[in-house]
């Protein structure tokens, strides 16, 4: 990667989100950058979810939950009439979903017993269609299509798929929304099931494919990293010290202190000796210096051609 364009990769991460990442992860409500703060409760809603399939298969009610973590209010399905997908100024509707609150919820009912049917439909056809089901139902006035990609990522794990949530398929769904509403659309008007379901899983495909892209790029640079690490440090292959690198893009000084087990003069040391090798860059927010891994937020962000 070219100096110039980590430095304009790092410039615009700092801006745009400056130290808020960090210090509000314990309280999402408490960031300032809207986009942070979706952020931030997109995840905890994704962990949430997570801790609650581990005690309880997937419903309604793990659904009205990962809404609520998202909004961070108290959610319940629809009990309004009035609701329709389409043009808010000429208020033209394109679809109409179900209304009344029974009914969204009996229809949610379905959409989890026919998650958990035993009849021998692969996983990922199923969460395909239920994934439809789901965003048809439009169970919630808001949040109703980021706590469905939440719920697929929910479900691949449920299903044993996935050990940890590292498949997102939002950024395929966002890049390709004209094609994703014309397909839910289509099934609907028109039952057109198989290109809809090609459509998710070619999604499915290209993203495991970037996924693993990643997580080899990541590898090779924890090597590069620890050979730094063991050739320019006292740390030598310190493993916490490496984990701490690449847990986040940045971390603190008092982050080393505490993670390690060693004096400030010692975490500096080996964090100013990684500068010294171009494996971190470092920079001040306030009083406070952050050491950047660059080449990893370069790897995440996607910049990493």
């Amino acid at each position: 990667m070219h100096v110039a364009i980590t430095c304009k990769r790092i410039e615009q991460f700092l801006t745009r989100y400056g130290d808020t990442a960090i210090r509000f992860a314990e309280d999402p409500d408490a960031a300032n950058n809207p986009a942070t703060k979706e952020t931030l409760r997109y995840r905890e809603a994704l962990f949430a979810g997570l801790e609650a399939i581990r005690d309880r298969p997937l419903s309604a009610t793990t659904a009205v939950d990962v809404c609520e973590r998202i909004h961070h209010r108290r959610m319940t399905v629809r009990t309004l009439p009035g609701t329709f997908i389409g043009n808010p100024t000429t208020r033209r509707a394109i679809y109409t979903p179900p209304t009344g609150e029974r009914i969204i919820r009996d229809k949610l009912s379905n959409w989890a017993e026919y998650l958990h049917a035993q009849d021998g439909v692969d996983p990922l056809v199923k969460m395909a269609v239920a994934h439809y089901q789901f965003e048809a139902i439009h169970p919630f006035e808001d949040g109703n299509g980021r706590t469905g990609r939440i719920l697929n990522v929910l479900y691949l794990v449920e299903a044993g798929l996935l050990h940890a949530p590292i498949l997102f398929l939002s950024r395929y769904i966002i890049q390709s929304k004209q094609t994703y509403y014309r397909l839910l659309l289509g099934v609907t008007r028109d039952g057109s099931w198989e290109e809809w379901i090609r459509f998710i899983l070619r999604g499915i495909a290209e993203t495991a494919e970037q996924t693993i892209a990643k997580i080899d790029e990541v590898q090779e640079l924890q090597e590069q990293v620890r050979n730094a690490m063991r050739e320019s440090t006292s740390a030598g292959s310190n493993a916490d010290l490496l984990d701490l690198l690449f847990e986040k893009p940045y971390a603190r000084i008092s982050d080393v202190i505490e993670r390690c087990g060693v004096s400030r003069p010692t975490a500096t040391a080996w964090l100013d000796a990684l500068v010294a090798t171009g494996a971190l860059l470092t920079t001040k927010i306030g009083r406070e210096r952050l050491f950047i891994n660059a080449r990893f937020l370069g790897i995440l962000a996607g910049d990493h051609r």
